[in-house]
């Protein structure tokens, strides 16, 4: 066998693409595909429909923590949420965001109805064209919103939420991506680092929440024992986990956009910080209960998901074990901030997603490395602290807090005027009356349920109903669980 040579075979002999624009080729003439590799263009696609099953997963994790006479509606909202904003992004989201003659802050309409996007390389990347990259952000675009919404749990109206996805994703998500990720944002030519989506998605979703929860006011029953009641399907809430970790190799490693040993980087870094948040999470609530809690271990894995999104791309191996204890640490105890701000986040969305965000954008300050962004082959940074880059703190700092506080008062700015609007078009009232609250949303809103039955009885009894019998003497420990099993069980409907 001969020995290899040591001069440098061309990894590929594709046609050059950098004098292409618009829709790229005449594809009657010319073959489009021969200016891309066909392995990057299947594993994008691939890519795509990961993201894509983010989605529901998203849906099953918050059905899984609300009560059961709410669970549908926020499955239901994850999935129109992905309908919404694919319709928003066809027409104008997509130049909004990615158009090649975009400014500091928002794009041009060039692209509008996807008008010339199609076989000319995107303007993230060569390696995969115009229209693979349009789809692939799409769904990027779709779980932002889908994670935001999650915050009208048990008391927001469907309509107005659908106004409000479209009215979002427009006025924040599209500015946010397009200074992000466009090469003429202004915080891509500052330098700032986010991979795959600390601040356009996570930061932004976590603080559009946290707005949606003012804006809607408490639960009925907050701060008292009326909603001191367990996730109601906690197998909901780790089917919704399995999907989004799954989903989330698609999303990072998808975000080196091309089938390189830079995506492969992602993927390891993903997994670990996943696994690492878990445990995380899992030691921190052990140490209090006592309890090895499954929600609490679900909830740690979205945690070090989450943490490691800005960074994955730039991050060596041994980072994802800091980024997942840090992560899941951090956000356990984000979920007390809700007590301090005053606000009913139901379900943690921005402990988890907006503070989670905020630690990722951070911690690559910290762990970015030029070698590491430089596995494609020619992405160059100047890194973070590991390079000596400084700078890069304040760099990261600067887009974490612009990005929050962006879409936390566009928030406040589009939902308060639905609601003014709502004073004479009852249609547009966000938030439902008491009486549709005690009946829920699912039945109020949606006229099903996610299962074939309705709670009998209020999920929470006082100490003596669960202690006492009807007749006053004390239940034993088998006639208590029998009493208490009966009476949060199912009904069935016939």
């Amino acid at each position: 066998m001969s020995e290899p040579t040591s001069a440098a075979a061309p990894y590929v002999t594709l046609l050059p693409n950098a004098h292409l624009t618009g829709t790229g080729v005449d594809s009657l003439t010319d073959d489009p595909n021969l200016y891309y590799q066909s392995g990057d263009i299947a594993w994008m696609i691939t890519a795509t429909a990961l993201v894509l099953l983010m989605i529901p997963g998203v849906g099953f994790f918050y059905s899984g923590l609300a009560r059961r006479k709410s669970a549908l509606s926020l499955l239901w909202l994850s999935v129109m949420a992905t309908a919404v904003v694919s319709f928003q992004w066809f027409f104008w989201g997509y130049s909004l965001a990615f158009s090649h003659k975009a400014g500091k802050y928002i794009g041009a309409l060039d692209n509008f109805g996807l008008m010339n996007v199609l076989a000319a390389p995107s303007v993230a990347s060569p390696k995969i064209p115009d229209l693979l990259f349009m789809i692939y952000q799409g769904m990027f675009a779709s779980i932002t919103v889908a994670l935001a919404v999650g915050a009208v749990a048990e008391r927001g109206r469907m309509l107005p939420c659908i106004i409000y996805m479209l009215i979002w994703t427009t006025v924040v998500y599209d500015p946010i991506a397009c200074w992000t990720w466009n090469p003429h944002g202004w915080v891509y030519v500052m330098g700032g680092l986010d991979f795959a989506g600390g601040t356009p998605v996570h930061i932004a979703s976590g603080c559009a929440a946290l707005a949606y929860s003012y804006m809607l006011g408490k639960r009925r029953g907050h701060g008292t024992q009326a909603l001191n009641y367990r996730p109601h399907n906690v197998a909901h809430i780790v089917i919704g986990t399995v999907f989004l970790w799954v989903g989330w190799f698609g999303f990072n490693a998808g975000s080196a956009l091309a089938a390189n040993l830079r995506a492969v980087m992602a993927a390891v870094v993903t997994n670990l910080a996943a696994c690492m948040g878990g445990i995380t999470w899992c030691l921190v609530d052990y140490r209090l209960e006592r309890k090895w809690s499954t929600v609490g271990f679900c909830s740690g894995v979205i945690a070090g998901l989450v943490a490691i999104t800005p960074g994955s791309g730039y991050v060596p191996a041994w980072a994802a074990i800091i980024y997942g204890v840090v992560g899941g640490a951090t956000c356990n105890y984000a979920t007390k901030l809700k007590y301090f701000l005053r606000c009913d986040d139901a379900l943690d969305i921005f402990a988890v997603h907006g503070i989670g965000g905020l630690t990722g954008n951070i911690l690559t300050a910290f762990f970015a490395a030029d070698y590491i962004a430089h596995l494609d082959g020619f992405t160059v940074i100047e890194g973070g602290w590991l390079n000596r880059h400084w700078v890069q703190l304040g760099y990261q700092l600067a887009d974490s807090f612009a990005g929050g506080a962006y879409s936390f008062t566009l928030t406040c700015i589009i939902l308060a005027a639905l609601d003014f609007i709502g004073k004479w078009v009852p249609a547009f009232k966000l938030r439902a009356s008491e009486s549709e609250e005690i009946l829920g949303i699912d039945d109020v809103e949606i006229g099903e349920f996610a299962y074939d039955y309705v709670e009998s009885t209020r999920e929470v009894k006082s100490l003596d109903e669960d202690e006492y019998g009807p007749d006053g003497h004390e239940l034993t420990s088998i006639e208590a669980h029998e009493k208490n099993h009966d009476s949060t069980g199912p009904l069935m409907l016939t």
